[in-house]
């Protein structure tokens, strides 16, 4: 069971406070059934007897057992809850270090809307019935064992009225609990889809109000909530059917007690103390059954949840760090793709077949082609965002999939076709690329990109930035992230269209401003523009995967009739 192997799991540094648990419950539990037999000896042997010294022995013992019960209740729940908090936040900090370690693949299978939703909602719902059971755990059986033991010692001729009671209640419960479980694990599937459209028409809001959906958006988010609404309504409605049913046969009990039990103590068969100390006992157990009915009505949709979590956990990377890395003998830049082919899973054809080339240092290689011809891709094979399907990557002379992470980051670093910004200011996210810069280098890989609104704003590098860089224009956030990776000071250099935002001017600035920068690297910038890779060493022409044609600009112009093409398509534009 997916539940018990996760908590078990993840309780092993908190056995002390468990083992405390489960003393100050017993002992809550044990004191909480002694009082009814205390309370049965006041009445029937000092109320009846009229013996006021024994009522106040009694009555002090009784006061000195409830203290002990309340006492030992509070230290359980403390343990309990400060446990129960420690796994939850154990569960979410090792479900957040697998999915940091999934790669751009594996993020694709789960989705994103599914990974947040299973790191905290998911978490939370195991992490309350974990806090539920640690609270109940100990008390409920032993309440109803021991409440049962103790009410047919008090009177055996009606402890028939416990078993009824009791099978009355368990087959209720069972039955709610069989209609829950397939309702909780529909309702984890709509919090996915819910979360996934919010998180989509956040993201793309611009869009939908460049293109006026507003209210198709609505519809469509009004359809989820709706689903979901009526999905919790039902589970609701079960929720409400419990708790009158469960009243319905205390009260029935209570009053079978009464009625039998007074017809007893009529024929002198049961004494009055025994006959309330019993009826006592029969409210234990049935609290105790009711209390074990509210967990069990939270455990169906956390065994929901803890499945959702072990498939999480247990999908192993599709990336894999190698166990003895090799680091390579130089550190230069050099980058080369022999046949190196990658297909997408699922797919039916792959996105890459058969290219290879070398990239040298102090030589900036521009890749261009038509919309899904694989140039993203491409670049992402060299910082091993994907692993190719076959072939190799080198870089200094050694396969990626041979190398350490660490080694990769270190000598490659990439702006990706969508520069993304954390929330902070312009210094933290530059400094995520170096902890240790120092603001003069900050300022410099500014200046290198040409990112002069920084200065011009009154808080320089303490400007705010808000979530995804929202606050800054696409140009504004491009340069930012260049500057990024230029203070990570790389030997490899890999620029995913980032430059298509600028304005021809600032383009040529930033080009030109970068060129001392790749004196001694390697670059490679997928691009759009023709005019912003003409001074390239290398131009690979890339279609349907393949590279079709390689050389300079002037070489390309006479040899490539698809970087023909592409020239002139742009130059009727530049016309228009």
């Amino acid at each position: 069971m997916d539940l018990l192997r996760i908590l078990g799991r993840f309780s092993r540094p908190y056995v002390g406070g468990l083992v405390a648990i489960v003393i100050l419950q017993t002992i809550t539990t044990m004191a909480t059934l002694y009082l009814p037999s205390l309370n049965a000896r006041i009445i029937d042997e000092g109320v009846s007897q009229g013996d006021v010294p024994f009522i106040w022995r009694i009555g002090g013992i009784m006061l000195l057992v409830a203290f002990v019960q309340v006492i030992s209740a509070a230290i359980a729940v403390w343990y309990g809850s400060r446990t129960a908090m420690g796994v939850g936040r154990d569960i979410r900090a090792t479900v957040f270090g697998r999915v940091s370690r999934y790669s751009a693949e594996d993020m694709s299978h789960f989705g994103t809307a599914t990974l947040i939703t299973r790191g905290t909602n998911d978490v939370q719902q195991v992490q309350m019935v974990y806090l539920m059971a640690l609270n109940f755990m100990v008390q409920v059986p032993i309440m109803m064992i021991g409440g049962v033991v103790m009410a047919v010692r008090e009177d055996p001729g009606m402890s028939w009225l416990v078993l009824v009671s009791v099978l009355v209640l368990m087959v209720v419960v069972g039955g709610l609990i069989a209609g829950l479980f397939p309702l909780f694990q529909s309702m984890q599937t709509k919090i996915d889809r819910i979360n996934g459209i919010l998180r989509e028409q956040i993201t793309g809001l611009r869009v939908i109000r460049a293109f006026t959906r507003e209210a198709h958006e609505t519809e469509r988010f009004d359809d989820a909530n709706l689903d979901l609404t009526d999905l919790s309504r039902k589970i609701g409605n079960l929720f409400v059917l419990m708790f009158p049913v469960i009243m319905l046969v205390l009260n029935v009990a209570t009053g079978a007690v009464l009625w039998f039990g007074g017809q007893r103590v009529g024929d002198g068969q049961v004494e009055v103390g025994s006959l309330t100390a019993f009826l006592q006992y029969l409210l234990q157990i049935l609290a105790a059954v009711m209390m074990g009915a509210f967990m069990a009505m939270m455990l169906p949709r956390a065994m929901v949840c803890a499945r959702r979590i072990t498939e999480l956990l247990a999908h192993e990377p599709s990336i894999h760090e190698s166990l003895e890395p090799e680091r390579p003998a130089r550190n230069e830049g050099l980058v080369e793709f022999e046949d190196v082919s990658f297909t997408y899973p699922g797919a039916d054809a792959p996105v890459l077949g058969g290219v290879s080339f070398t990239a040298r240092p102090g030589e900036t290689t521009a890749i261009i082609g038509a919309t899904g011809s694989g140039k993203t891709t491409l670049l992402s094979l060299v910082p091993r965002l994907f692993t190719p399907t076959s072939g190799r990557v080198l870089l200094d002379g050694t396969d990626i999939t041979r190398m350490s992470r660490k080694d990769i980051t270190d000598r490659v670093s990439m702006v990706p076709q969508k520069p993304y910004l954390f929330s902070g200011t312009v210094a933290t996210n530059l400094r995520m690329a170096n902890p240790d810069a120092t603001d003069e280098q900050l300022w410099e890989a500014l200046e290198t990109t040409q990112a002069g609104f920084v200065s011009r704003d009154e808080a320089g590098l303490d400007m705010p930035i808000s979530q995804g860089g929202t606050n800054v224009s696409g140009g504004q956030r491009q340069r930012l992230c260049i500057a990024r990776a230029l203070l990570a000071e790389p030997k490899v250099y890999l620029f995913d269209d980032s430059f298509s935002a600028l304005d021809m001017t600032t383009d040529a600035n930033l080009r030109q401003a970068l060129k001392p920068r790749f004196a001694g690297a390697t670059a490679i910038i997928v691009a759009q523009r023709v005019s912003s890779i003409i001074d390239a060493a290398q131009i690979l022409v890339m279609e349907a995967g393949q590279i079709v044609a390689r050389g300079t600009h002037d070489e390309l112009l006479e040899t490539s009739p698809t970087y023909q093409e592409i020239v002139h398509s742009q130059m009727a534009e530049e016309l228009n």
